[in-house]
């Protein structure tokens, strides 16, 4: 599943209060851990992430404390005793075997030494497939078993929305819709290479000036240099936004393409600029294209709380009406 489905699967199982076990399995740096975060935000849930991998049997069991001639296991501060939420056992495959046969107690039982998991608390795990070459042990058959296992893959669409809503730099967008195949390309033989995680943090070092490589890599970094190029030949955008010149011709280069329907619906700052944006493009543009800006345009406007004011707006154009009933699902977006 895309990671926006499982974002709903997982809704669903909070919604419903179903606590059972679940496994996420996916390759590294598509968002699975944030992908949980979120949904405990979403719900005003407590998130505890547990990373599996880097504890010792004994750092989830407890320490062995002597009273009274008995000993007694005192549990780790980390696990929740009180209140609601999500106990996240990240990594799950990475740890040992012995650390997954402790795990196993917690999923299981819901209990593991003297500590029980507070009845409002779900137990959720991830962790990554052997074809994603990570260093994994094999999950014991009766672990698995106790599991829902949901497996989930890169999906660009996911990650614009994503991207669209948290501020992801425009120019990685408008290359990543270009070239989708680069979103999430593993290459084992590099310490850096392009994930959805790797992205974001390339976002940051673009909006300061850096360079991206350190996060995605040297070849796709080159690709990326290459193509931000082409923001020379754009439109002047501004002036779109602005309604000042309707008379600009749409880029024939469908890389230039791109770079305009993404840059139009990411600077558009309120529900005006969107609306001249979108009335320029439905002058010089063909469906295809003005759909993909609007798809973009409504997920940016809807961040800003502009939807209703820009509906306002399209109302009083029965041209862009009459597009909006060709492609309905868009307002649903």
């Amino acid at each position: 599943m895309t990671p926006t489905a499982l974002k709903t699967y997982l809704n669903n199982l909070v919604s419903k209060n179903l606590k059972i076990s679940t496994m996420i399995w996916g390759p590294p740096g598509i968002g699975k851990s944030s992908i949980v975060a979120q949904i405990a935000r979403r719900h005003q849930m407590d998130f505890i992430d547990v990373r599996l991998s880097q504890l010792a049997p004994t750092d989830l069991r407890g320490l062995p404390v002597a009273e009274e001639g008995i000993s007694k296991w005192y549990p780790p501060e980390f696990l929740p005793r009180t209140g609601q939420g999500i106990l996240f056992l990240d990594e799950l495959n990475m740890a040992p075997p012995a650390m997954q046969g402790m795990a196993q107690q917690l999923i299981l039982d819901r209990k593991v030494g003297s500590y029980e998991v507070p009845p409002d608390w779900f137990v959720w795990a991830a962790g990554n497939r052997k074809e994603d070459r990570a260093a994994v042990f094999d999950m014991p058959s009766p672990l698995a078993n106790r599991f829902l296992h949901l497996q989930v893959i890169p999906d660009f669409d996911s990650f614009k929305t994503y991207a669209l809503t948290t501020k992801i730099h425009e120019q990685i967008i408008a290359f990543l819709s270009y070239r989708t195949t680069l979103l999430h390309k593993l290459d084992p033989q590099q310490p850096a290479w392009p994930s959805p995680r790797s992205w974001e943090m390339a976002s940051h070092l673009h909006y300061a000036g850096l360079e991206i490589a350190p996060a995605i890599g040297e070849e796709t970094t080159a690709e990326f240099t290459a193509y931000i190029q082409l923001y020379e030949n754009l439109p002047d955008l501004g002036r779109i936004l602005k309604g000042l010149d309707r008379s600009l011709p749409f880029p024939e280069e469908p890389s230039v393409r791109y770079a305009t329907t993404i840059g139009l619906a990411v600077r558009a700052e309120d529900a005006t600029q969107g609306y001249n944006a979108f009335t320029w493009l439905s002058d010089v543009a063909t469906a295809e294209w003005i759909q993909l800006f609007a798809v973009d345009l409504f997920r940016s406007l809807r961040t800003k709380g502009q939807m209703g004011a820009l509906a306002q707006l399209v109302q009083k154009d029965t041209r862009l009406q009459g597009f909006l009933k060709d492609f309905q699902g868009l307002v649903a977006l």
